[in-house]
């Protein structure tokens, strides 16, 4: 099935049902169904075909999502746009994945102009606001001029399950990003994992809430809640205070953040002036998370939380740390669990292989290869790229963990963030599990810089809580006492906010490069 079925599921349910709300709109299922089928016929009828690429450039918008939708339904592949990534990253993607159409938001005009003076009439623009033609430069078609009177029902066309559904671009350690390309049948999978997962009963109704960018992860975790014909409410981006007044107001059962967004919820000081007693699942994932901070969430927001651990490359779940798994009876569970990324999910396969791809016994750290539909096709134009990662139908991860005796999957960091000091190898993860804990932290990075005696010195880069101060020389007793002198840091350094990308992942390349700018890594 089209990862489009997931959303017209709801439709079909219950077509008068709320699909989504945004500020002060609602928009129906019917309404919304209406709205991406028409859009569907409109790219249909100006010959779209089958993988044709289809980006879309906008802030979290209900009708933006359903461009996505409909892109689906006719057979075109989604290219995700960030709308706060610089202009000329945004041209770079278009161009390097071959994009032929493109629908922007009226309050990225300025960028749609750039990409106009680059891309020239190859790329088909669309302005996405309806009510804004009269306003639309020549080179861009106003939403309701476009459409014209297309109609607003499935065209009944057949997307194969192993078109490619969406390209995404990877972070792009060196040179240029890669385009990843999933399909239909491996989202699909993705999802069917979360709908085992997020399990409702049939007369409940399912509130989603889209606080993180729709451009990437979040819009794909809507489909969950619409295949049950649930209501999506859409923020435009992720505030503190908008979060809690949504969930209160709405009724929000289930959301996805990641840990740096969640460590500024925790710290709010009203906290308990807000009813979250509404969730039932609070999703966390794209980066690692603190175990005392997940500690703190448990005590807040009460036995709700679920770890997803995916990557771009396999989306979304190769396992899970259900609710009830971050417990040991009436207690919090200690660390060990908490810092696991859970069992590996039903439908793929993990094991841990070390560097001549043999597979290591229970217990030993090495890298987590992926196998299952959940597995990417490949990357786009790049066959050997393609091959190094997938081998003999594993995907090898570049992640380094450990299975335990129970089936538990522990993530220990990046094989490109290992640092090797006075000839040791050093896991960032463990020294900044250990920094986290700090009251005064509200989020940090380890990173290795080089150095004459060391090789490469353990470096904590560290963003403070609002108003905190921080004793440099306490916190490095701290991890003294906790890692011993191999692991503690050599330095450390504290930011206003360290770098991240639109997932909320703190970006360690961005902090290294400053520091290997005339030494060979791989950042």
């Amino acid at each position: 099935m089209p990862l489009s079925d997931f959303f017209d599921q709801g439709f079909a349910m219950n077509p008068a049902a709320v699909a989504f709300r945004h500020g002060d709109v609602e928009w129906t299922y019917e309404a919304a169904y209406a709205f991406s089928c028409r859009v569907t016929n409109a790219l249909l009828r100006d010959g779209l075909e089958l993988e044709t690429k289809v980006a879309v450039l906008a802030p979290n918008d209900p009708a933006a999502w359903m461009c996505v939708v409909a892109a689906w339904r006719a057979g075109g592949t989604w290219v995700p746009l960030n709308p706060v990534s610089p202009v000329a990253e945004s041209i770079g993607l278009l161009g390097q994945f071959d994009c032929e159409v493109l629908f922007y938001h009226s309050s990225l005009s300025a960028v749609a102009e750039e990409i106009h003076a680059s891309a020239g009439d190859r790329l088909r623009m669309i302005c996405l606001d309806a009510d804004v033609d009269a306003g639309v430069p020549s080179y861009a078609a106003g939403m309701a001029e476009w459409l014209g009177d297309v109609a607003a029902a499935a065209p009944g066309n057949d997307v194969p399950q192993d078109a490619v559904a969406v390209i995404s671009p990877t972070g792009g350690t060196t040179g240029k990003p890669k385009g990843v390309m999933n399909t239909h049948r491996s989202y699909g999978i993705c999802i069917a994992q979360l709908l085992m997962v997020l399990q409702y009963r049939a007369d409940e109704h399912v509130v989603n809430l889209a606080a993180a960018p729709m451009t990437h992860s979040a819009g794909v975790l809507t489909l969950p809640a619409t295949a049950r014909g649930g209501t999506v409410v859409v923020l435009k981006r992720p505030e503190t205070v908008a979060l809690l007044e949504a969930i209160d107001r709405h009724s929000v059962t289930d959301l996805f953040l990641p840990p740096t967004v969640i460590y500024r919820l925790i710290e709010h000081p009203d906290l308990a002036g807000y009813d979250l007693s509404s969730l039932r699942y609070f999703l966390y994932g794209s980066a690692p998370m603190s175990a005392e901070k997940l500690r703190r969430s448990l005590e807040l927001f009460g036995p709700v939380m679920i770890e997803v651990f995916g990557q771009t490359e396999a989306p979304g779940s190769i396992s899970f740390l259900r609710p009830e798994e971050h417990f040991a009876g009436d207690a919090i569970a200690g660390d060990a669990r908490l810092l696991s990324c859970g069992r590996p999910s039903p439908l793929v396969k993990v094991e841990i292989r070390d560097n001549d791809d043999r597979v290591l016994p229970v217990g030993e750290r090495g890298e987590i290869c992926v196998r299952g539909d959940l597995v990417m096709k490949g990357y786009y134009g790049n066959p050997e790229a393609t091959a190094e990662a997938i081998r003999d139908g594993w995907l090898h991860t570049g992640d380094i963990g450990f299975l335990d005796e129970q089936g538990y999957l522990t993530l220990t960091d990046r094989k490109k963030d290992l640092i090797i000091s006075g000839g040791f190898n050093v896991f960032p993860a463990e020294v900044e599990q250990v920094i986290w804990a700090h009251p005064a932290v509200q989020d940090c990075a380890v990173i290795g810089v080089p150095d004459e005696r060391w090789g490469e010195a353990v470096t904590a880069v560290v963003e403070l809580n609002e108003g905190a101060e921080l004793d440099v020389e306490e916190l490095l007793e701290l991890c003294r006492a906790r890692l011993g002198p191999v692991r503690t840091p050599k330095q450390v350094f504290i930011t206003d906010r360290l770098p991240r990308s639109v997932n909320g992942k703190v970006l360690k390349k961005d902090l290294r490069e400053s520091h290997w700018t005339d030494q060979t890594r791989r950042i």
